[in-house]
C-alpha cells in the first residue's frame, strides 16, 4: 500500500491490480457490508464500515494511480487515461 501511494508501482499494476481489481473487491465488500448492518438497524456502524472502510482505500488507489502516472514514461495517453479512468471509477464506486 505504501508503494502504491507514493506512486513506485508501474502504472500498469497501480491502475489495473489496485485500482480495478482490488477497488472493486473492496467496494463490493464493504457495500455488502454496509446493507447487512442496515438491515440489522444499525446504520451508525453501517456508515462507519462502509464508507470508513472504502473512502480511504479510493483515495489511496487514486493517488496511487496519478502518481504513477506522472512518473511514466510511457509517450503515449495511457496515463491520462488512467488518471481519469481512476477518479471516475473510485468516485462512482465511493458513492454506491
Amino acid at each position: 500500500m505504501s508503494a502504491l501511494w507514493r506512486g513506485d508501482l508501474p502504472l500498469a499494476e497501480a491502475f489495473w491490480t489496485w485500482t480495478v481489481t482490488i477497488g472493486l473487491f473492496v467496494n463490493v465488500f464493504t457495500t455488502i457490508l454496509f446493507l447487512g448492518l442496515l438491515s440489522l438497524d444499525r446504520p451508525w456502524i453501517a456508515l462507519l464500515f462502509g464508507y470508513g472502510l472504502s473512502l480511504p482505500y479510493n483515495l489511496v488507489a487514486v493517488v496511487g494511480v496519478w502518481r504513477a502516472a506522472e512518473r511514466d514514461q510511457d509517450p503515449g495517453i495511457h496515463a491520462d487515461l488512467a488518471r481519469g479512468a481512476s477518479v471516475i471509477l473510485m468516485g462512482v464506486l465511493s458513492f454506491l
